[in-house]
């Protein structure tokens, strides 16, 4: 998902595709029977980046909309998609202005965050058919992480202290949550207290040097224009100590079971 404010993502939009670890693989088939998808309607997908939902939900609707104020994540969106999606650059808070017409099912994945949540749950009930529904989708850790495939873990903490060390200052740097959980934010609303579905996350995720690299520069923290003239030396200081923790440049990544928030109109 992109910001509000474009500038971290530009340079971002490239690599997300690669770098984000998926969803479960049971994301679709349980929207889709949780909430009778079965190929009519229309879906939505607010703050879309490179339309990673839009394009997992496809073929469970008419057509698809993706939202983002970022022309780069759009312009990826456009080339991963299939050429009936359409790709609408605004923020969550002009839809109004946007005219984007009713939906039966508009998602925010990892991108509800960004948002006037409030203002913004209050326009997609109004833009929702009746038994319409909003999905918030993210990555939530596990209560049991499952026992991993046999490589290394991602070495997280030996990556922040080095990004500690450039231009950004690292993870923590950027964050935009308040202290109200999606959950108390959509219960406040007319959509009432939301349903919530927890969806095993993907075990058997095997990621290169490459893909974390791509990872990291898929963010707003450390998106390659935040590291300037820096960016070859973070680059060979982060692939020297991957390959001395894993010599066959193999990890494993965990990114957690998948959250589905639900509330219906």
């Amino acid at each position: 998902m992109s910001s509000p404010s474009s500038s971290p993502y530009r340079e971002a939009a490239a690599y997300y595709a690669r770098g984000r670890p998926p969803y479960s693989d049971r994301l679709v088939p349980a929207l889709a029977e949780r909430l009778g998808l079965d190929g009519a309607g229309r879906m939505l997908d607010v703050g879309c980046g490179p339309g990673v939902l839009a394009r997992m939900l496809a073929g469970r609707f008419a057509s698809v909309v993706g939202l983002d104020p970022e022309p780069a994540m759009l312009a990826e969106a456009a080339r991963l998609s299939d050429p009936s999606a359409r790709w609408v650059r605004g923020r969550a808070e002009d839809i109004p202005a946007l005219d984007l017409g009713t939906f039966r099912l508009v998602t925010f994945g990892q991108s509800y965050h960004w948002t006037d949540r409030p203002l913004v749950t209050d326009l997609v009930y109004d833009m929702l058919t009746p038994g319409g529904a909003i999905a918030v989708v993210n990555h939530v850790q596990a209560a049991s992480p499952p026992p991993g495939p046999g490589a290394p873990p991602i070495p997280l903490e030996e990556i922040d202290a080095i990004l500690a060390r450039f231009p950004g200052g690292g993870r923590g740097s950027l964050s935009t949550r308040s202290a109200h959980r999606h959950e108390d934010v959509l219960a406040a609303s007319r959509f009432g207290p939301p349903e919530r579905l927890v969806l095993p996350g993907r075990a058997d995720l095997i990621r290169t040097a490459d893909d974390i690299l791509a990872n990291l520069y898929s963010t707003s923290f450390a998106a390659p224009d935040v590291f300037g003239a820096r960016r070859a030396e973070f680059e060979d200081t982060l692939l020297a100590m991957l390959a001395r923790v894993s010599p066959d440049g193999r990890f494993w990544e965990f990114p957690g079971d998948t959250e589905v928030l639900l509330g219906l109109r």
